[in-house]
């Protein structure tokens, strides 16, 4: 058991993240190590002369913050260096359960169908060079071309020589990290933001600072503080439907963040593996300033998840150092992959299956604006997901556990949080499930709206 113990007289309210900043504390300064047994919650709330259940939440928050991890009938044990957060969906669907927290387009046996047929296809012509080769530059020269051509439909100008074809859009975004920031460097994200950004930025010593945003994004004047209080080397973005806030930025918007991003010479990293989605979108960061954005896309989100293939596209003096880091990861892209993203492309399946998402998703959230009229909510209607702000008076931890309970999972904002405090809301997808079961999930959300909050669950 750790000689460490909290102070009651730092506690403030709400006093389970007042104690969860307490833990967190002594676990980065060291007071706390690896292996160290936390109190048990009743001889903690006993000593701090607080409940039972506001240690329980603070154990909680300092699970979702990646910090601590709990084995029933042994204690809770301070992890290795802080280890990664917790994923916002659930690992493992219950029998009967709705999921609601898993960011997926709408699939249906259809999409199989097209896989299995271009598989087909593809088996019967497949070239040499994308089963026998090892060398990326006899194999993605076509892949590249077409890609380029794909971009240009989104309004991103470049050529085959500045793209990469990569495993998704994960793999390109290491690869962009490690590029246009690298170990030591700072990196500024919205503070709530995309949940890899932070233990992926860990993994390779990239130092996050958060920014705050509101209903259009990223603040620039928080960011020009930000770089004129630290050294900031590159900022990610996410201006398209970001992920979790569903928020879309104006371009006036994009511009003031170019100019922050000049004065201060920053590269910029835009994640749009959303934007194709969107019928009528604002340019690009990358057509505003391309001389020092790197652009990321995919389609796992926008046609289906098991195409992995993600495009990213630099300016010239990161093109070559990308690609170096991409293929000491990853080698090079699967080229079964790239050989159905290519030949989709070319014949208009791809964008047919686009359109086909974007036109669901607008069935799916006339669904939503009926299931949850009177909430204030932040959508898109042709948005994978919408975040959900609670009432004051609501917990989240406490409404995520109740949502569990009557069979509705749905995403927590600890895990997209760079402090790991809770933002008071969540996070619903609206392609993860059936139209039905989709409209009885959101049936059961809005009664728990309209509920008074279970107070055994809150803090005291």
């Amino acid at each position: 058991m750790t000689k460490w113990h909290p102070d009651p007289g730092q506690l403030r309210r709400p006093v389970y993240i007042s104690l969860a900043d307490q833990f967190t504390a002594a676990i980065k300064s060291g007071k706390l190590v690896k292996d160290d047994k936390l109190p048990a919650h009743r001889d903690l709330a006993y000593d701090l002369k607080i409940s039972i259940q506001t240690v329980s939440k603070a154990y909680d928050v300092l699970a979702r913050r990646g910090l601590v991890s709990g084995e029933v009938g042994r204690g809770t044990y301070v992890k290795a260096g802080g280890a990664a957060p917790p994923s916002p969906y659930i690992a493992e669907r219950l029998a009967n359960e709705i999921d609601l927290s898993i960011v997926t387009p709408v699939c249906t046996p259809f999409h199989l169908k097209q896989m299995k047929d271009v598989l087909h296809l593809i088996g019967d012509s497949l070239s040499p060079a994308a089963a026998l080769s090892f060398r990326p530059n006899t194999i993605f020269p076509r892949h590249n071309e077409a890609a380029a051509r794909w971009l240009s439909t989104l309004g991103v100008e470049t050529t085959p020589r500045n793209l990469l074809v990569t495993n998704g859009a994960s793999s390109a975004f290491a690869a962009a990290l490690l590029s246009a920031a690298g170990p030591g460097a700072i990196l500024a994200a919205e503070e709530i933001c995309y949940h890899v950004i932070r233990p992926l930025a860990d993994y390779l010593g990239i130092r996050v600072r958060p920014i705050a945003a509101d209903a259009d994004g990223m603040v620039p004047e928080a960011l020009e503080e930000a770089c004129l209080r630290d050294e900031v080397r590159a900022v990610t973005l996410q201006p398209n439907l970001a992920n979790p806030t569903a928020s879309l930025m104006p371009e006036g918007r994009r511009r003031a963040i170019v100019e922050t991003a000049r004065r201060h010479d920053v590269a910029i990293i835009e994640n749009d593996v959303f934007g194709p989605l969107l019928s009528r979108r604002p340019r690009p960061i990358a057509a505003i300033a391309p001389e020092r954005t790197v652009y990321i896309t995919g389609f796992t989100k926008v046609a289906l998840p098991g195409l992995r293939i993600g495009y990213v596209a630099a300016p010239d003096h990161l093109a070559a150092t990308i690609a170096n880091r991409h293929l000491m990861a990853n080698w090079m892209a699967t080229p079964v992959m790239a050989e159905i993203a290519t030949l989709w492309l070319g014949d208009g399946t791809m964008q047919a299956l686009v359109d086909w998402q974007r036109e669901t998703l607008g069935q799916r959230h006339r669904i939503v604006s009926t299931a949850l009229e009177g909430a204030a909510y932040r959508a898109h209607p042709e948005g994978l997901h919408f975040w959900l702000p609670l009432p004051p008076e609501h917990d989240e931890l406490a409404f995520v556990s109740q949502a569990r309970t009557r069979g509705v999972a749905v995403a927590p904002s600890t895990p997209f949080s760079l402090s790991g405090n809770p933002a008071g809301a969540v996070r619903v997808s609206v392609g993860a499930t059936e139209a039905d079961e989709l409209r009885a999930g959101l049936d059961i959300l809005a009664s728990l709206l309209r509920a008074a909050p279970d107070r055994s669950v809150l803090a005291l």
